[in-house]
């Protein structure tokens, strides 16, 4: 159940799906703005500020699996020894 690969698929699956997401609403936004009625301007205050708050996190979320990414690439060339860039292409591309 913890295997490291299933789980970075799973985080891959929900991050496109919060992309999908926020693309939705900002469409929904985009497309709601001729309705000058209360409720409308409250649903879609409410909606942008919820957007909002998604992007920030969909960003932050981005931001630590690019972090995480640099991590293991770097402890990959210390463990492969790989000191240059012509041997981390090398084994890059090495069969397995």
């Amino acid at each position: 159940m913890d295997d490291p690969a299933h789980n970075m698929q799973t985080q891959e699956r929900l991050l496109d799906d919060l992309r999908q997401v926020i693309e939705n609403a900002e469409e929904l936004l985009k497309n709601t703005g001729q309705h000058h009625g209360m409720l409308y301007q409250a649903a879609r205050a409410k909606l942008a500020q919820a957007l909002l708050t998604a992007t920030e996190e969909l960003a932050r979320f981005e931001d630590v699996q690019l972090n995480r990414m640099m991590e293991l690439t770097a402890a990959a060339n210390r463990l492969h020894k790989d000191l240059t860039g012509e041997a981390k292409l090398l084994r890059a591309f090495r069969p397995t």
